[in-house]
């Protein structure tokens, strides 16, 4: 057909765009109405039918730019906070799904590496509908979000390395089909993981020294596009040369391209600056991928559909819970975070794609693969719904899920041995960054009292074991500055980043303790502007010598309450 680029891209943005707008009114989430359009467009449909080659190179730059924006905002210190339930939980989580999908499959009759890739696949949360979710019911910011988030971050690395790890597979899975014995599978195996040692150590190495510098001289001209050039270019030309020269996915190199670029203090503006080319292609990708699925698999296998789905929605919250529960954490949390994670999305598309294109999986998987997504997807909002009333029934049911509920993270609460008289006139120090880290060293040879509350658990825990009272959680929620005694609090120390949990925390501690005294570390020029024009407290730039100025504060009203007490 003539045109027929234009054409395909004509039809799969517009009809992307209807579909999205229906499905958002409906109260799902726009990415199925991508899937939708792709599937209206696909030759298993009636009417226009796009072109599928054209369609498969739009998704290739879609898969890129879309694992960069996950590189680009992949943070290791998300993951660090939660790390001690993130890393097990999702591995036990993926571990739990897969096994399923493969006995499933293999029942089905599939071979072994077609059931391992299955299973895979159907393991992997969205980590577009599991932020839209957390954003939709407010609680991104929450233990549980973080939880959830920093889950989110292990299944993405587990899900990057198979990507890498299913070329080896394939040629692993045609040797068996000979029946060959290929001596040379193991040396193939160890060549892969050389290469992407390699690329990686270079990215971390060179790349993480070079890409920055080069975004900052870019910046200087002044150019806007050049910018977002320069972005893109980065993006598309990793990829590029991490498939040409070391052999490895395009999806891969588009990953850590965006992780490198993220050490950039340009970092917030690079991904400003490409995402709406990111959402465009990511868009084109979701139609794409709906333009392999056949329909007809929801009629003529529609219990094969059903136990897919169950292994997404039941199967995996199963887990979720008992592995968030066996960690300690209350009922509540391990409802919230099953409900997170009972759906899948792109990496399941990205990696079902490949096994499809190697030949490891048979079409009836991927249309399967994205049945469930489908659904998934679609009633992951109504599962959130769920939560109260399941949570409701359950406590007035069982006396074992009242205790679950009411048990709470240990380092949530301060210890019953914490001394009195750091509970009162005391200091608050939100945050143990490296600003917080110097004004509390100051303040401790200054023998001020002073309690910690921190998001990093390993963090917390150093803290208690070298004697500090510390508590772990987020101070924007009421009951972590609750736990600090914040209504005997004498000063409040925030060194947060974000300007709304910022005001939240001072309008908890000014509603608890009216005289609290307020002092905040701003991180950037509009953040100092916002906040000293709410008159939320006494602001310093982080521009300053930020904590020599507040220990400064902190010094001299306790040595005006030293002196008043003297007279």
């Amino acid at each position: 057909m003539e045109h027929a680029l234009i054409t395909t891209i004509a039809a799969a943005f517009g009809l992307a765009l209807i579909f999205g707008v229906i499905a958002e009114k409906m109260g799902v989430q726009a990415l199925v109405g991508y899937l939708m359009a792709g599937i209206a467009i696909s030759p298993a449909t009636p009417g226009y039918a796009g072109d599928m080659g054209i369609a498969a190179q739009l998704s290739e730059i879609g898969v890129m730019l879309l694992m960069f924006g996950v590189g680009l905002h992949f943070s290791i210190n998300d993951l660090l906070s939660v790390k001690k339930i993130a890393v097990p939980g999702a591995i036990f989580q993926m571990l739990i799904a897969t096994v399923l999908g493969a006995f499933i499959a293999t029942f089905w009759g599939w071979d072994l590496w077609a059931s391992v890739v299955f299973g895979l696949s159907l393991s992997c949360a969205s980590t577009v509908v599991l932020i839209k979710a957390l954003e939709r019911e407010n609680i991104t910011s929450s233990m549980n979000g973080r939880i959830a988030i920093g889950w989110l971050v292990v299944e993405d690395l587990v899900t990057v390395l198979a990507l890498v790890l299913l070329p080896v597979l394939s040629n692993l899975h045609r040797s068996n089909a000979s029946n060959e014995v290929d001596s040379s599978i193991l040396f193939l195996i160890g060549k892969t993981l050389l290469q992407v040692g390699g690329f990686i150590a270079m990215m971390l190495v060179i790349g993480k020294r070079i890409m920055p510098k080069i975004l900052w001289m870019i910046a200087k001209t002044g150019s806007r596009e050049l910018f977002t050039l320069a972005v893109i270019t980065a993006a598309i030309g990793i990829a590029f040369g991490a498939a040409e020269l070391f052999n490895v996915s395009f999806a891969l190199g588009a990953f850590f391209a965006g992780v490198v670029l993220r050490e950039s203090e340009l970092s917030k503006r690079a991904a400003k600056d490409s995402l709406p080319l990111q959402d465009a292609f990511s868009v084109l990708f979701f139609v794409s991928v709906g333009m392999l699925f056949q329909p007809s698999v929801l009629f003529e296998n529609p219990l094969a559909v059903l136990t897919v789905l169950s292994i997404i929605v039941i199967g995996k919250s199963i887990a979720a819970i008992a592995l968030v529960l066996l960690f300690r954490y209350p009922l509540n949390s391990a409802l919230t975070i099953a409900a997170s994670l009972a759906q899948i999305g792109e990496f399941s598309f990205i990696l079902a794609g490949l096994g499809l294109t190697l030949g490891l999986i048979p079409q009836l998987a991927f249309s399967l693969i994205l049945a469930g997504a489908l659904i998934s997807i679609a009633i992951n909002p109504i599962i959130f719904t769920l939560i109260n009333p399941i949570r409701n029934w359950l406590l007035a049911n069982s006396s074992k899920a009242r205790f679950l509920d009411q048990r709470k993270d240990p380092l949530s609460e301060l210890p019953m041995s914490t001394e009195r008289r750091l509970l009162e006139g005391q200091v608050i120090i939100v945050g143990y960054g490296a600003i917080g880290k110097s004004i509390v060293d100051a303040l401790k040879t200054r023998e001020i009292p002073l309690v910690i509350a921190e998001q990093n658990r390993d963090t917390v825990e150093s803290l208690r074991a070298a004697g500090f009272a510390a508590v772990y959680g987020n101070a924007a929620e009421p009951a972590v500055l609750i736990q600090a005694h914040i209504a005997e609090a004498a000063i409040l120390v925030i060194t947060a980043n974000n300007p709304v949990e910022i005001k939240k925390m001072v309008e908890t501690a000014k509603t608890l303790n009216p005289d609290v005294m307020v002092l905040i570390d701003s991180k950037n020029a509009n953040d100092f502007a916002i906040l000293s024009s709410a008159q939320l407290g006494t602001v310093y730039s982080s521009e300053h010598l930020v904590s020599q100025a507040i220990v400064e504060s902190i010094s001299v009203y306790f040595r005006d309450q030293d002196l008043n007490s003297t007279k």
